[in-house]
């Protein structure tokens, strides 16, 4: 693991935001379905996407890449569908540490009849699973866990009927159902028995289904209908900015520059646009384009944000508010201690070490906003939000930002430190020995 010293002083300038993780999962996974090829254009793969691809491809999907790259950052793939026939069982899937990878692929491969082992590494056997054991004993589907390494095996085939979930554990349930659900031979129900949090991830589930020609009934987030014995049809796609990431350096900017992000489209179904409000709320003026956004050093003041329908942009907000005038509060941001690490933990302690005034709650964050913070040494939990966000409050630490193991952003943007870069950030690689 590497350990950089980093600083972004003045960050000034363009970045092409990488597209959006979301839904390159959710393309993949729809294109190795479908009959026939489809071609699939701004792929760009993280770890977690890479474990999406090696999950289809070991499922029977091909994949070649294209060689069209759009930028450094991704390319054009052809995916051609998965063949029934073709499927072999006793199959191992490594999702690495990539929730979504795990929670979409199950419900598949017991769509399929397979017995399937995935493994994973971090903590992605930690959050929790409970929701998919309840539909397994229901349906009669085996599954269990290694003690001596973080596994799931699963065998047993999944049956048409009326699946009760809740809706405010992690909304990768329900998207990994509706993904399986219309391969069955009979018509399905989902219930919602609490209300559902994150229901953008869910509208982007549905979007992809649509353009692979397969139909799911949405009645208000609290049913949803899906029709049996459909098919998945090849399409042609391309997945948009990931707004997810691109909050990152609209932080930044806002925070003490002049940065202009590309490939981030307004109109997007993703829920993590609701940054550009925060923002604007805060105090900043975004300029909206076409397929651009651009914020200038902003004198921001302190907001309440309901993280329930946003949950990654509770790191980058905290740093938001770390450094604006007066009180930013976080609420309903209790699934944030079931992420790739405890991420309320995580931000609200590093942020204290690099002098942030901040109280961490069972679910949420008071934060007291300052001028400048200190800068120091602090660690990135292995999670790739608080690694980015940590570098991010640099912009206006006094001293710089050593961060542990700062290769965690490979998770998702594996150019996040060359962006840096190019921003007007300094990085440094520190060694502890030295």
């Amino acid at each position: 693991m590497k350990n950089l010293e980093v600083s972004l002083p003045f960050p000034n300038g363009e970045v092409f935001i990488p597209p959006s993780k979301s839904i390159s999962h959710r393309m993949l996974i729809c294109a190795g379905l479908a009959e026939g090829e489809s071609i699939l254009q701004n792929i760009a793969f993280s770890d977690d996407i890479i474990a999406t691809k090696n999950g289809i491809k070991a499922f029977g999907a091909k994949i070649r890449y294209l060689g069209n790259y759009i930028s450094d950052k991704a390319n054009d793939v052809a995916v051609k569908g998965i063949k029934l026939a073709n499927i072999r069982d006793n199959l191992t899937i490594d999702c690495k540490e990539s929730g979504s990878t795990l929670r979409f692929l199950i419900p598949i491969a017991l769509a399929y009849g397979k017995q399937v082992t995935f493994i994973g590494r971090g903590r992605l056997f930690d959050r929790p699973l409970d929701v998919f054991y309840d539909v397994f004993r229901k349906h009669g589907i085996n599954y269990f866990m290694e003690n001596d390494k973080p596994s799931l095996t699963v065998a047993g085939k999944l049956k048409p009927d009326t699946f009760n979930i809740k809706g405010n554990v992690s909304s990768q349930f329900i998207s990994g159902l509706l993904f399986a659900l219309p391969l069955l031979e009979g018509d399905s129900l989902i219930i919602t028995t609490t209300p559902v949090e994150s229901k953008a991830y869910i509208d982007l589930t549905i979007d992809a289904l649509k353009r692979f020609d397969v139909k799911v009934e949405n009645q208000d987030y609290e049913q949803f209908s899906i029709k049996g014995r459909q098919i998945y049809k090849a399409a042609d796609c391309r997945v948009e900015g990931d707004f997810s990431q691109g909050a990152f350096w609209l932080a930044a900017g806002v925070l003490g520059g002049s940065i202009t992000c590309f490939n981030l489209d307004i109109n997007s179904h993703q829920g993590d646009k609701y940054i550009v409000d925060i923002i604007r709320k805060m105090g900043a003026q975004p300029v909206i384009g076409k397929n651009f956004i651009k914020v200038e050093a902003s004198n921001t003041h302190g907001v309440t944000v309901d993280a329930a329908q946003c949950p990654d942009l509770v790191p980058i907000v905290a740093v938001l508010g770390a450094l604006s005038r007066g009180t930013t509060q976080i609420l309903n941001a209790g699934r944030l201690r079931i992420k790739e690490s405890d991420r309320l933990k995580a931000i609200s302690l590093e942020l204290s070490h690099l002098g942030a005034k901040i109280v961490e709650l069972a679910d949420g964050l008071i934060i007291e906003g300052r001028d400048m913070l200190d800068g120091g040494i602090v660690d990135s939990w292995n999670d790739h939000r608080i690694a980015m966000a940590l570098a991010v409050a640099s912009v206006r630490c006094r001293n710089p930002v050593i961060i542990k193991h700062s290769d965690a952003v490979s998770k998702s943007y594996p150019g996040f430190w060359k962006d840096f870069i190019k921003l007007g950030g300094v990085v440094d690689e520190f060694d502890f020995r030295a």
